[in-house]
């Protein structure tokens, strides 16, 4: 996954009622950042998970005047770029210890790119009428689906336009610690219920519809195996018996075990073959369609497809075999006076 940093243990907090109040706000990130299993707190006006701000508003040396790329715009507190893990390209994210930070901006390398940038930080770009100086390149993240291409993306620092709280909690203490801020939000925000999220499984929905068709592509597979062995039992089954006088006749001149559930396999073999030969171009061919709609996608191998030919054959041979070695072991005597 095109995607840096490390959602998971972060949990997100609205801020509303009396959190709204931005030194409120801020005084219960301090508090929060206080906590045992607590490794980081910020803010951010953006929940990572869909478009929500976008601007025309970026403008640097060289743009085309008609250019209309939307850059989207994720308002920020300090500490913001550490408490998501999201890993720096170039040059640093904003900090207390620069008081110019308020006229810096911080962009991710699509951004870079996209503005046909070559060694950015200290270069100036203008932004909705101001100056800004390039601190930091972030590495390409997304917040949206893998249907879409990572977007220009710039971090724009203004704690008070921050709507979301952050908080990176330690792996193993995520309970006790949102028990705790639980405690900490009823005394700083009375009246309203404690909502928060885990980013990584509000991520995990961007995918509900794809995870839908995992489990069910799972439960229908499983069916039709489990209906392709019926009926490939049945009709080792009745292959047996059909030839039955044949395979006697073949053990009295000397045919062994093996050449007997080898001869019965090899009829199996064929139409197994044929199935392959048309349901694996199938195969490639709806995958790659269903993979077409990601803007980042896996290629299909020629792996993937030997494994399920070594599995089908595996399975075949498995049903059929306690048919085929019970016809070979049969007294060709008693089946031929049958006869």
């Amino acid at each position: 996954m095109c995607r840096t940093g490390t959602w998971e243990n972060v949990v997100t907090i609205p801020r509303e009622g009396k959190l709204g109040d931005f030194t409120t706000s801020q005084t219960f990130l301090a508090e929060i950042g206080k906590l045992p299993g607590v490794n980081n707190v910020s803010a951010m006006g953006h929940n990572l998970t869909g478009h929500w701000s976008g601007t025309y508003g970026v403008k640097w040396p060289g743009r085309d005047p008609e250019d209309k790329t939307e850059f989207e715009n994720l308002a920020c507190d300090y500490g913001l770029i550490e408490t998501l893990g999201m890993k720096l390209k170039e040059g640093r994210a904003y900090s207390r210890d620069f008081g110019t930070d308020s006229a810096a901006i911080v962009f991710n390398e699509a951004a870079i790119s996209y503005m046909g940038m070559k060694n950015p930080i200290g270069k100036t770009i203008t932004l909705w009428g101001e100056t800004r100086t390039i601190i930091g390149v972030v590495e390409n993240f997304h917040y949206e689906s893998l249907h879409k291409p990572v977007s220009p993306v710039f971090f724009n620092l203004s704690p008070g336009n921050c709507a979301q709280l952050f908080v990176r909690v330690e792996a193993g203490k995520e309970k006790a610690v949102v028990d705790k801020i639980s405690q900490l939000y009823a005394n700083f925000n009375p009246g309203f219920a404690f909502d928060y999220n885990f980013l990584d499984e509000r991520f995990k929905s961007l995918y509900i519809a794809e995870q839908r068709v995992s489990v069910l592509s799972r439960y229908f597979a499983g069916l039709a195996i489990l209906i392709s062995c019926l009926g490939l039992f049945g009709l080792a089954a009745y292959t047996a018996q059909s030839r039955q006088k044949e395979i006697s006749i073949r053990k009295v001149i000397g045919a062994t075990v093996q050449n007997i559930v080898v001869l019965l396999s090899a009829d199996f073999l064929k139409l197994i073959i044929i199935a392959v030969l048309i349901a694996f171009p199938l195969s490639w061919w709806a995958a790659n369609q269903w993979l077409a709609a990601f803007a980042y996608r896996t290629n299909i191998g020629y792996g993937i497809f030997a494994i399920a030919f070594i599995s089908i054959l595996l399975i075949t041979f498995a049903t059929i075999g306690l048919q085929s070695v019970k016809a070979a072991l049969n007294n060709p005597v008693d089946n031929l006076k049958n006869e």
